[in-house]
This record gives structure tokens, C-alpha cells and sequence, in this order.
């Protein structure tokens, strides 16, 4: 098995063969630890997207028509290799994103989740039936894919969020064409090649690679019933916009604010513990991570030392590197936003407390890496509360009471994840009912849902009315049909004019 981390250009996967494509346009593909050039990616063209979904639909007749349970075998054995190679693909991912390689392996383990709850397929299609709704007539539902379907995924999980999406496609009967991140595209190939080696047929299951050309194309080719989509908010809402007008199915999962509340009954180290995970781990870039750190009543005045202890202490370095906490940013563009938002909250006049910025790592002084940073006395009017900023920036936003914090979190545009550290069962119940958010932990800081329970936020977290993976997610990628029947021995004669009832 090829690994997709030597010098080779990184290319398509159309009709089961790796393909160069229609145009000659490349972008550099980074180390971001060492800030050198790993490889090049060639950049789909509309031609591209053209011959994948010519695949996608040639091949769908026959993969449709495939039993469920037969389809289910296949996502089996794509389970079996995608666990032999688990560690391989978790390498790729560090080489690629600079993500540590412990984090890459769990990001592996959540996508292995979702293709094992679509190995239940068989059980996750079946319809309602009830006879006799009528006299002498039967009435049933039964889901049926849509066809040809497309993914189009960020750069924080090269591996999960394509998970989210393809495996419950594609053992639902659809065919696949995924436009994975442009910064860290080869696990899509690894996984496409560990496809093929599962038994998928040619043309179920397509890579394009590229940019915004690629993205266009597949929004508005004819043959592309449903579109998903994980990414910031700006986008999303153009990915849902342009999906819809060209008439297609659209899930588009946007940016995010999560807030940690932090009652003052809560066990401190606890608490420290988990806003330094959720802030700093994956060097910040989750949609689910914690950026905000709203601090009830006097916890602020016992918490926020013991952050900046700790964020001092941060051990950052090469992911691939065994104690290593957090690896670099993705790419050095992305370093630059990011230490612009601390340039912003320092003159919007947010207490730096821990500055991350200019951090050389020993042997990679040309890598792409920052320090955790944390801000106090942040307020919401500030540009570092109100906007994404994707990086290790943990913000600390003081609250008098309970009531306060939950108005704080309610009003923001986000409302993708949220969490509340707190002993006390009434606080408790009373955050998970009240919280305009979709996804809640209660002493939990990162609650991503597991596979069978589907991942999606609210307000202009979420475009669209269905969350990914889990039963929404077998939902998203069918229709469902509703069969009415009778004989001829049980039809009254004669025309009927009215609208039919019950008899």
C-alpha cells in the first residue's frame, strides 16, 4: 500500500484509478513542522468533476441494485483494512496538518465509528409497513439513495469528516465524488486505494482534487443530487446558497464559538484540565474546540492562573514526536490570521495574559508554529469573542451569575458546541434545556456526538435541516417512498371523484 507521503504529485481517483486530470494548475502541499514543500497537488479543472461523476452515475444502476447487506459486507472489509492501517493514516495526517500523531490516530478512531454504524445498513433502511389501511389495500415506505452525491471537507480532519459523510453514502446505495481540503488532501487517496481493496466497484466511490473550480463544478453539474459540506460559516452559507438554486440537497456545516461555562462549584483542576485539551489540542483547529472560557462569579480569580501556568507549560513541537501536547498550524497564512487576532485583542484592549506568538521550535525554526495564548477581561463586543479564530487563542470572558452566562452564549450567531463544568444537577439540567446551542457537555468539553447519534449545530453553525452521520445522516442520502396497494378482486367498480378515504 502506497502511503502518500513521498514526493509523487498527489492526483485524482476517478472510475477506481488514480488520475492525473485535464489540467496542469498545482499547489504546494506543506510540512507544516518544517515549513518545506512535501509534494504538489494537481488541481481539478470543471473536466475533471465531468469524468468523476460520468463515473459516479455510470456506476450507480448496479450499486443501487446491490443488496444492502451485500453492500454492508464491503463497508466490513473496509473496516478490517481501515483498522490494519489506522497508524499509516494517521502518519499521513500529522505530515499533512501537523496535527500529533496520538490525536491523528483518534481522529482515525472516530471515522472507523461511522463506518461501523454504516455496516448496519440492512437495519438502518428498512421502512414501516401497515396493512389494511384500507379495505383490501396496503400501505408501505420504503428509502431508496439518491444517486450520485458529493462531500467537500476541511483541512482539520482530512480523515473523519470525509467518514462523516461517504461511508453512510455509500452503504446506502449512492455513489460518491469527494473534494477533500486542498491543504491536506492525501488520506483522501489512501482511503479511496483501501476501497478498492475492499471490493468497491470502479466509479462508486471518486476523488477530485482542487480549489473553488472543483467546488463550483460539483455544485452545479445536473447529475449531483446532494451536497455536504464542513467549513467555516462564509462559505457554508455559499455552499448552501448555490446548492439549492441548482436544485440539490444541502448540508453545510459552518464555523463556530464554543463557550465552556464554569460554575464556581466546579472542580477546578478539572475544569483547567479541559479548557486546556479543548483550547490547545489540535493547536486549536477543531470546530468542536473551546475558545471561550466563560468564567461564573470568583472562578475567574482562581482559574485563570492556573491556565496561564499550564499554557505556558504547553510542550509544542513536531506532532510525530512522542510527548508532544501540540504540533504547528497547517500552513503559515493560517499562522498569520492567526496572530493577527492576538494583535487585535491586544489593541482592542482584551488582558494578554500568556502571548504564544514567535515561538521558534528547536530544528523547525521554519515550521509553522505558535504558542497557546490566553486573553482575560475579553468582552463580547471584542472581534476575538465574536469571530472564529481557529487557533490556539483561549479567550476568558467574566459573568456574574448562571442567568448572565447563558444569555452571553444565547446571543452569539454561533451555537455549534458548548459545555458546562459544574456539580450541581439542577445547574445542569437547567444549561442543557435552556442553551440555544446543538451540541451540549455537562462536564464534558468536546461533546462530538457518537456515530449513531448524527453531529450538527444550530443558528449559523448548521445550513440546512439535517445533521451528519447517524440516522439523519441515512436520511440525508435517501428518499423516502411511499407504496399504496390493492388488488383487482378488492376495487369497487365504478369512478371515484372525491378525495380517497379510509373505508
Amino acid at each position: 500500500m502506497q502511503a502518500y507521503t513521498d514526493s509523487a504529485d498527489v492526483v485524482h481517483y476517478i472510475g477506481g484509478k488514480i488520475a492525473r486530470g485535464a489540467g496542469d494548475r498545482t499547489q504546494a502541499v506543506f510540512n507544516p513542522a518544517t515549513g518545506a514543500v512535501a509534494r504538489r497537488l494537481v488541481l481539478g479543472e470543471a473536466a475533471d468533476v465531468n469524468s468523476a461523476v460520468a463515473a459516479a452515475k455510470a456506476a450507480f444502476p448496479a450499486w443501487r441494485d446491490t443488496p444492502p447487506i451485500r453492500r454492508a459486507r464491503v463497508m466490513l472489509r473496509f473496516l478490517e483494512l481501515m483498522n490494519r492501517h489506522k497508524d499509516e493514516l494517521a502518519a499521513i495526517i500529522t505530515a499533512e496538518h501537523g496535527k500529533v500523531f496520538a490525536d491523528a490516530q483518534g481522529e482515525v478512531a472516530r471515522g472507523i465509528d461511522v463506518i461501523e454504524f454504516a455496516c448496519g445498513i440492512p437495519q438502518l433502511l428498512k421502512g414501516d409497513y401497515t396493512e389494511q389501511v384500507s379495505t383490501g389495500m396496503d400501505n408501505w415506505t420504503v428509502r431508496q439513495p439518491l444517486g450520485v452525491v458529493a462531500g467537500i471537507t476541511p483541512f482539520n480532519f482530512p480523515c473523519m469528516v470525509p467518514c462523516w459523510m461517504f461511508p453512510v453514502a455509500l452503504a446506502a446505495g449512492c455513489t460518491f465524488v469527494l473534494k477533500p481540503s486542498e491543504r491536506d488532501p492525501s488520506a483522501s487517496l489512501f482511503m479511496a486505494k483501501l476501497l478498492t481493496e475492499a471490493g468497491l466497484p470502479d466509479g462508486v466511490f471518486n476523488v477530485v482534487q482542487g480549489d473553488k473550480i472543483v467546488v463550483d463544478a460539483l455544485l452545479e453539474h445536473r447529475d449531483v443530487k446532494a451536497v455536504s459540506f464542513v467549513g467555516s460559516t462564509p462559505i457554508a452559507n455559499y455552499i448552501y446558497e448555490t446548492g439549492a438554486k441548482h436544485g440539490k440537497r444541502v448540508q453545510a456545516l459552518g464555523g463556530a464559538k464554543n463557550h465552556m461555562v464554569v460554575m464556581p462549584d466546579a472542580d477546578i483542576e478539572q475544569a483547567v484540565d479541559a479548557l486546556i485539551g479543548a483550547g490547545y489540542g489540535s493547536a486549536g483547529e477543531r470546530c468542536m474546540a473551546i475558545s471561550v472560557a466563560v468564567l461564573v462569579g470568583d472562578v475567574a480569580d482562581k482559574i485563570v492562573p492556573r491556565l496561564a501556568e499550564r499554557a505556558r507549560a504547553l510542550i509544542v513541537k513536531n506532532g510525530m514526536e512522542a510527548d508532544a501536547e501540540m504540533g504547528p498550524i497547517v500552513t503559515q497564512q493560517a499562522l498569520e490570521r492567526i496572530e493577527g487576532y492576538i494583535a487585535t485583542g491586544v489593541a482592542e484592549g482584551a488582558t494578554l495574559v500568556v502571548d504564544g506568538r514567535g515561538l521558534s521550535v528547536p530544528g523547525h525554526e521554519n515550521g509553522f508554529f505558535t504558542g497557546g495564548t490566553l486573553f482575560d477581561h475579553v468582552t463580547p463586543a471584542m472581534r476575538i469573542y465574536k469571530e472564529e479564530i481557529f487557533g490556539p487563542v483561549l479567550a476568558c470572558v467574566r459573568a456574574k451569575d448562571f442567568a448572565e452566562a447563558v444569555q452571553l452564549i444565547n446571543d452569539h450567531e454561533f451555537g455549534n458546541g458548548v459545555a458546562c463544568f459544574t456539580r450541581d444537577g439542577n445547574v445542569a439540567r437547567e444549561f442543557g434545556r435552556q442553551i440555544e446551542v446543538g451540541m451540549v457537555g455537562i462536564n464534558v468539553p468536546i461533546p462530538v456526538p457518537m456515530a449513531w447519534h448524527g453531529f450538527g449545530g444550530w443558528k449559523r453553525s448548521l445550513f440546512g435541516d439535517m445533521h451528519a452521520y447517524g440516522e439523519e445522516g441515512v436520511r440525508f442520502y435517501t428518499k423516502q417512498k411511499s407504496i399504496m396497494q390493492r388488488w383487482p378482486e378488492s376495487t369497487e367498480k365504478g369512478a371515484e371523484f372525491t378525495m380517497p378515504v379510509a373505508k
